[in-house]
């Protein structure tokens, strides 16, 4: 097990050394980050906690997922590591293997011309 744990649903009111004070009762921890809007500097709603050694972990995480803080009832998991953003303006789109965008051409070939009914043909 990783010694990086995953704290979510922190109300706004808490902070890193709230989470410090809750998670020291587990054990040593070494680092405490609560993710803040770039814009608005408020959080946003998760942090990470890493204690000293994964067994700490383990004991945190069992001791306090679902614990009350804040107002609200906190959740502890294993941290994963970070992926890579998807969906920015400079890597593109990704809609599969369709077919590259000629004007005047239409896309789907199968188009039958509409039937007037009605007008006595």
């Amino acid at each position: 097990m990783n010694s990086k744990l995953y704290v979510g649903n922190l109300s706004p009111a808490v902070s890193e050394a709230d989470l410090l004070s809750l998670f020291s009762r587990a054990g040593t921890v070494t680092e405490v980050t609560v993710a803040l809007d770039r814009v608005t500097h408020q959080s946003r709603g998760f942090g990470f906690v890493t204690m000293a050694t994964p067994e700490l972990a383990a004991a945190a995480m069992r001791d306090f997922h679902g614990y009350d803080l804040g107002g609200r009832h906190i959740t502890v998991t294993e941290a994963r590591p970070p992926q890579e953003a998807k969906g920015l303006m400079s890597e593109g789109f990704d809609f599969g293997n369709s077919a590259p965008f000629r004007p005047g051409v239409p896309r789907d070939k199968k188009r039958r011309p509409s039937r007037r009914r009605g007008r006595g043909r």
